[in-house]
């Protein structure tokens, strides 16, 4: 199968340990002398519509993509991009409104 970068970008990525949408291809990190593709990149999420920010970005290896289908690109890696602290902000400001 042949695919271009701009097919990648409406690809949603799926970690498949935990079955979490990571989000879209954003870009792609090449070695220019090799003309490999080391990894896949998706920008972090907005932090308050981008006033403050983005998160970290995700790096996703060319190791860790199980496959690449026509709606999805699975991979497998271990980590969460998300930490806990995250849901216990949440959770604090769901309490404030109710």
């Amino acid at each position: 199968m042949l695919c271009k970068l701009e097919d990648l970008k409406n690809k949603s990525v799926i970690n498949v340990k935990n079955g979490s949408n990571l989000g879209f291809v954003d870009d792609i990190v090449m070695d220019t002398f090799s003309a490999r593709v080391l990894s896949l990149v998706i920008y972090g999420k907005k932090k308050f519509f981008g006033i403050l920010g983005r998160e970290d970005d995700i790096l996703i290896s060319w190791s860790d993509i199980n496959i690449i289908g026509d709606d999805v690109v699975l991979v497998n890696i271990e980590w969460l991009p998300y930490s806990n602290n995250q849901f216990k902000k949440k959770k604090f400001f769901q309490s404030l409104f109710k």
